[in-house]
């Protein structure tokens, strides 16, 4: 991959050359820094760039510019660097245009000038669109190579894991691909080795575990101390938040995450009303956020395992691992979310990764490309899925069992949704069946106000059909409601469980029946389901942890 290009654009010399300065200085070394002084010049620059194929990282654009504005600037330079982020330098006065441009024409950010001293109110800025656009534009010299088949449920695991882990891998299909082919032949693999995955260093994995796979990466996958200070399980919102302050408090925290981190959260196409990006951010970008923070502060994370029960061992609780392995901490969090419910359609779960999903990431999107699509649900994830399906899809048929979407669904996604060209939503009908050899081909839709059946070919479904929490392995102290939420707080002392909380003291806000045990975000009895509110749970939850170690 060559150099990037950050690319200047301001027809005052002084102001120019002073941004191009600032911007040498600190990133000169791994981008080209390019002065423009017009518009038409810097539409000169790209046009040369894209026929060379040289990648555009950053347009830092001036507003007040003769000819052409720096909005008109950025809003034609779609076509020749499409992936570039976007900042514009502007006066007070023009914040009003700014702020509009955001939803116009994708603003990324803008800027006001002077830009004094760049150390606090320019570089920390570029570094974080930079740090986005290298995310979305990596190297792929030493990315994972991953050969299988298209409609494997197996490979489809791997794919998520890698995706979710911010692993940069390719995928080789052996029906579709030449290159597939020839290095199954070379790794003399089986039906049964696949998928293969190969490494830039190591041995090729054949059909490996989650587990073994994130320990020939080199994720963490054992923690480095036998005891700490706070234990998290679940590495969603609530549970990367909690670290976060725990970790920055000083308490020797680690999270332990079964999947990946990001929890549902970080399967969303697009966040948008999360405080602080008026611009919104996938979940994805959420993510690496948080678990960098996390990994600044200090907090360990220890993936692919699966909590299986814990066991309260005096002042110390013990999380225990499936097949082997625990880990020893004073305080616990359970932040364990919620997952989809299944859907109870016939000939379903034999389909399951195999064209049936559960959620929707950035891969499975790409792969629908020119196909006719169906998304069940009508709440706001069903919503953000159905619309990041319909930017490859052909069509996109959401199938929602209510008369309206806006009882369920924020009022922005709605207005979205019907006004895309290419999704059309289907009232009062629901999946009663699905059929396929080997992969789904077939779905029947079911109208609940006629009884009438209608059979449909696809082989994309997508289910987004509410939640349920994950806390069998809390076994029987930790009480729960009926649905398997924890309870909390003062909901302990309600007459219904009077008799589960043991000590004299009144339970905290957010502790369980077992003392010293928390519960944060999805998986509490009455939490609001929101991103916002887990972040701000697992914020509160570190403060009754900090009380509770001082009773003991």
């Amino acid at each position: 991959m060559s150099k990037p290009t950050i690319l200047t654009v301001d027809d005052d010399p002084m102001v120019s050359a002073a941004i191009s300065r600032d911007l040498r200085s600190r990133y000169g070394a791994a981008y080209r820094i390019v002065r423009a002084t017009s518009g038409a010049q810097a539409l000169t620059v790209l046009t040369r760039l894209a026929l060379r194929n040289q990648p555009v990282a950053l347009i830092a654009s001036d507003q007040r510019m003769p000819e052409m504005t720096g909005i008109e600037l950025l809003e034609r330079s779609r076509t020749h660097a499409p992936g570039a982020k976007y900042l514009l330098l502007t006066a007070y006065a023009d914040t009003d245009v700014a702020i509009k441009a955001i939803n116009d024409i994708g603003l990324d950010y803008y800027l006001l000038k002077p830009w004094d001293p760049p150390e606090e109110r320019l570089y920390p800025i570029i570094d974080d669109l930079l740090g986005d656009w290298r995310q979305a534009n990596p190297d792929h010299t030493s990315d994972v190579r991953v050969v299988g088949h298209r409609w494997s449920d197996r490979g489809y695991d791997i794919k998520t894991f890698l995706a979710r882990n911010h692993v940069p891998y390719r995928w080789y299909d052996v029906e579709r691909d030449v290159e597939a082919q020839r290095l199954r032949d070379l790794a003399q693999a089986t039906a049964a080795d696949l998928p293969l995955v190969l490494l830039p260093e190591g041995d090729t994995l054949r059909s490996p575990s989650t587990l073994d796979l994130a320990g020939a990466l080199g994720l963490r996958t054992r923690a480095d101390q036998p005891l700490y200070d706070l234990c998290i399980v679940g590495g969603g919102p609530a549970g990367l938040a909690a670290a976060v302050y725990a970790a920055s408090e000083g308490l020797s925290t680690v999270i332990v995450e079964r999947e990946a981190p990001g929890g549902q959260a970080g399967q969303s196409a697009a966040i948008e009303n999360y405080l602080g990006f008026p611009k919104g951010l996938s979940g994805s970008d959420l993510t690496q956020r948080a678990v960098a923070q996390v990994a600044r502060f200090g907090a360990e994370t220890v993936l692919a395992r699966a909590v299986v029960g814990f066991e309260t061992r005096g002042p110390v609780h013990a999380v225990l691992f499936d097949g082997s392995g625990e880990i020893e901490a004073r305080a616990l969090i359970v932040a364990t979310g919620v997952s989809y419910r299944r859907l109870g359609a016939a000939g379903l779960d034999e389909l399951t990764g195999r064209g049936v999903y559960y959620g929707a990431t950035a891969s499975e999107a790409s792969q629908c490309q020119g196909d006719d699509v169906y998304v069940v649900g009508a709440a706001n994830s069903a919503g953000q899925a159905a619309l990041s399906l319909a930017r490859f899809a052909k069509r996109v048929v959401l199938v929602a069992k209510a008369a309206t979407l806006q009882e369920t669904m924020s009022r922005y996604l709605v207005e979205r949704i019907t006004s895309a060209p290419n999704i059309e939503v289907r009232y009062r009908s629901e999946v009663v069946a699905c059929s396929g050899d080997g992969h789904l081909e077939a779905l029947t839709l079911a109208d609940r106000d006629s009884g009438v059946n209608e059979e449909v070919s696809s082989s994309w479904l997508f289910v987004f059909i509410g939640a349920s929490p994950r806390t069998e392995w809390l076994g029987p102290d930790v009480v729960r409601d009926d649905k398997g939420f924890v309870v909390t707080g003062q909901d302990l002392l309600a007459p219904a469980h009077a008799q589960s909380w043991p000590l004299p003291r009144a339970p905290f806000a957010l502790e369980t029946s077992v003392p010293g045990v928390f519960a944060a975000g999805d998986v509490r009895l009455d939490s609001m389901k929101r991103v916002a509110s887990a972040v701000g749970e697992g914020a509160m939850s570190v403060y009754l942890v900090h009380r509770y170690l001082a009773t003991i």
